[in-house]
């Protein structure tokens, strides 16, 4: 997977936000997760971008955003952040795809800070508790200890964590890609700081909350998932009553990866979908 730079720049609070957009049609924005970036959507937003004006962005903390050691990046934060970047977007109701920790940042954004979604895409999400690989509540327990890795004990163990996301297995160029941005003497303390400000306290508010949605909702997930374990989709499907569910086989939480294909015929399905009832761009 090739690595394209993001060109524009938001500033909030501090923070330096990169992000990017291109294509016409509807707002589409979509939402990495951890340990993850943007890059890990853009071939599915490049080929949507035929039929959508779409939007990729960073997160603090994560790939070419800043990651300052003085600015938490936790999921309340990013939240506010997302509400605050729609502003900045001048994007009133976008179609929104989120995965694993974008899941949750896009809930909390829609139900505690005012933003609204035409429809709401989420793909191996964030959402309900418990989450956590054994590996992320290890390092969360421990986090200042491993910040102290030497870099190439910390590189070792961070491709074996990223690895394990996959259930296919990953391609170098692609652990690569994965792995670069939390490495050297900025990269690994990041990497650690972000799990160690995690909490399931986050989700646990927004819970009670999931049946207030109303714009459609869509639930993709890997069958093979073992980070967030697809029984998920169920119950986050119960949560939000009205949603949809497609499971897609063979793939685990790098769904973009494990099933690229398929993904992206969902996605290209649904959004196309949901597509023609109108949004602000």
């Amino acid at each position: 997977m090739a690595t394209s730079l993001l060109t524009q720049n938001f500033a909030w609070r501090g923070r330096t936000v990169r992000w990017d957009r291109f294509g016409s049609g509807p707002a589409l924005v979509f939402l990495h997760g951890t340990p993850w970036s943007s890059q890990l959507w853009r071939p599915i937003a490049e080929a949507l971008s035929k039929s959508f004006t779409v939007y990729l962005w960073d997160m603090p903390g994560y790939g070419c955003s800043s990651k300052d050691p003085s600015h938490r990046v936790d999921l309340g934060v990013q939240g506010e952040l997302f509400a605050a970047l729609l502003e900045h977007w001048e994007l009133t109701t976008p179609h929104v795809i989120a995965h694993d920790f974008g899941g949750a940042v896009a809930l909390r954004a829609r139900l505690l800070h005012g933003a609204a979604y035409a429809s709401l895409c989420l793909t191996d999400v964030v959402a309900l508790a418990p989450w956590g690989s054994p590996f992320f509540n290890l390092v969360k327990a421990n986090a200042p200890v491993f910040e102290q890795l030497p870099p190439a004990v910390h590189r070792g163990a961070l491709e074996a964590y990223i690895s394990g996301a996959s259930h296919k297995g990953l391609h170098a160029d692609d652990l690569r890609m994965l792995v670069e941005p939390w490495t050297g003497e900025i990269g690994q303390p990041a990497f650690y700081r972000q799990i160690a400000q995690a909490d399931e306290s986050f989700t646990t508010e927004i819970e009670p909350l999931l049946g207030s949605i109303t714009e459609p909702v869509h639930i993709i997930w890997g069958t093979e998932d073992t980070w967030i374990p697809a029984d998920r989709a169920d119950r986050l499907r119960d949560a939000i009553p009205h949603a949809t569910v497609e499971l897609i086989p063979d793939a685990g939480h790098l769904i973009q990866l494990d099933a690229a294909a398929a993904l992206s015929a969902e996605i290209t399905r649904w959004t196309i979908t949901v597509g023609t009832a109108p949004a602000t761009t």
